[in-house]
């Protein structure tokens, strides 16, 4: 089993419509009021404040930088067993079952992407829909072997001195959501909630390979090859442009930048607090199976 977790912590940008005129209009309307005698400003009453207007469609572009954690604990050991079905040292010394000591990775990379949707507005109520791309090159790899002679002769009359190396990659190149977010504005801030599917496209790969150095006697069967019967046995297994699943949730906040009467011109996107998505898959022939997640703005 492969385990990975991707988090990946980036802000974006997105232009509503109608900027150009939005700005126009608040243009023309500071010029306006830079007309008007003083005692005219100040007899006009006060009106209410105007409503933020977060309709419409809006895109935007992104860019972060993240980290990766990959656990690949145990992610060969199928692969040994099938590899050394129905020999001794499987029977007797139980090779798959080694702890090789692969252990958990850790890496830091950057991602860039874009994210476009459509928001409709009842009152302060605000509910989207919204599609995300992000690139990047998160994943990561670890190689690690261990040795082990069998202290007596085994059942077919062999010393046995058994080294099995393994090795595990796993990289997420390309990950995208689709999911709905509901928020309640406030004035210039919009904080809310999202949920959906992730989707990702992901390359692993998975090798293991046996070394069986056997003889009548122990100190032949830890010499070399002069020796000693030497086997080597290898295999490797690779999955690319894989499709992955999963879920989407979390929740985050929008700032408008700029409004003008009810028309918002540009908004800030904030990094969310909790995981925007994560994605998950398995493959039934060898049972890998991955855990994916990324923190981002959208």
């Amino acid at each position: 089993m492969i385990s990975a977790k991707f988090r990946a912590f980036d802000g974006g940008v997105a232009m509503r419509r109608l900027v150009l005129a939005a700005v126009m209009f608040g243009a023309v309307s500071g010029a306006q009021a830079a007309d008007m005698p003083d005692f005219l400003r100040g007899s006009l009453p006060a009106g209410p404040a105007p409503t933020v207007n977060w309709q419409g469609y809006y895109i935007g572009g992104q860019a972060g930088y993240g980290s990766s954690d990959e656990n690949f604990n145990g992610s060969t050991s199928n692969m040994i067993a099938a590899l050394l079905a129905n020999t001794t040292i499987e029977a007797e010394m139980q090779v798959s079952q080694w702890n090789l000591g692969l252990g958990k990775e850790s890496a830091r990379t950057s991602g860039f992407g874009g994210f476009a949707g459509y928001n409709s507005q009842w009152d302060d109520v605000v509910i989207g829909v919204e599609a995300s791309y992000l690139h990047g090159a998160f994943g990561g790899s670890s190689t690690a072997s261990q040795s082990l002679v069998s202290p007596a002769a085994l059942s077919d009359g062999f010393f046995h001195s058994v080294r099995a190396t393994s090795s595990s990659a796993i990289a997420v190149k390309d990950m995208a959501t689709l999911r709905v977010r509901g928020g309640y504005a406030y004035g210039s801030f919009l904080p809310y909630l999202f949920g959906g599917v992730a989707l990702g496209n992901a390359d692993i790969t998975r090798t293991a390979t046996v070394d069986d150095h056997y003889a009548l006697t122990l100190a032949n069967a830890v010499g070399s090859c002069a020796v000693a019967f030497c086997a080597t046995l290898s295999t490797t297994q690779a999955q690319h442009n894989h499709l992955v699943y999963g879920y989407s949730a979390g929740l985050g906040v929008d700032v408008n930048l700029i409004q003008s009467g009810n028309t918002s011109a540009s908004r800030l996107r904030s990094t969310p607090i909790s995981t925007p998505f994560a994605l998950a898959w398995a493959t039934s022939s060898d049972r890998t199976e991955c855990q994916s997640r990324a923190a981002r703005s959208c």
